[in-house]
């Protein structure tokens, strides 16, 4: 929509096309001078509305001071269309990283335990409880089994385990 028909609700009709369709008649100067007079107005109000918008906008964008030892939101979002030296492919994606002041909330407070890491970066998983047993019966041989659900997992998660091997492992597991 044109600047001036929001403004006004109807079509702008400039010197040249003033009048109606069909109508032909010379225009006179007074004609001209309220053209000019309304267009005036109209790049005055589009000053005033992008003004507005300007300090809406520029609140956002002043320039953020940290200090060391301060915490932020680190933002990293991909840009994918700009070429860079000729290179495409996924050397081609330009990450933009954008800092934004973190305000404290406990609600952001996580808890979570400490977990042994071995050298070559793999941890021991611990079980947390028996959710389920279960005896699997074959032509003649009856095989127990306990679900446990893990320590960093959830319900979903849970995998059937041999009884007797988890009661060897973990016997404080079993009443």
């Amino acid at each position: 929509m044109a600047p001036y028909k929001a403004l006004y609700g109807r079509k702008c009709r400039s010197p040249l096309y003033w009048n109606e369709v069909g109508e032909r008649r010379a225009l006179g100067l007074d004609a001209v001078e309220e053209m000019v007079e309304i267009v005036r107005q109209i790049r005055a109000r589009m000053k005033e509305a992008q003004d507005r918008q300007r300090s809406y906008a520029d609140v956002r964008r002043t320039d953020l001071q940290f200090q060391d030892g301060d915490k932020v939101f680190l933002k990293v979002s991909p840009s994918k269309g700009i070429t860079r030296f000729g290179v495409k492919g996924k050397a081609e994606t330009v990450f933009y990283r954008t800092l934004r002041k973190y305000v404290f909330d406990p609600k952001h407070v996580i808890r979570y335990e400490e977990v042994a890491v071995n050298t070559n970066l793999s941890y021991e998983e611990q079980p947390q409880m028996i959710l389920d047993r279960k005896v699997q019966t074959s032509r003649n041989k009856s095989t127990a089994f306990v679900k446990i659900q893990w320590r960093n997992y959830g319900s979903e998660e849970a995998t059937w385990e041999l009884e007797d091997k988890m009661m060897e492992l973990y016997p404080e597991l079993f009443p």
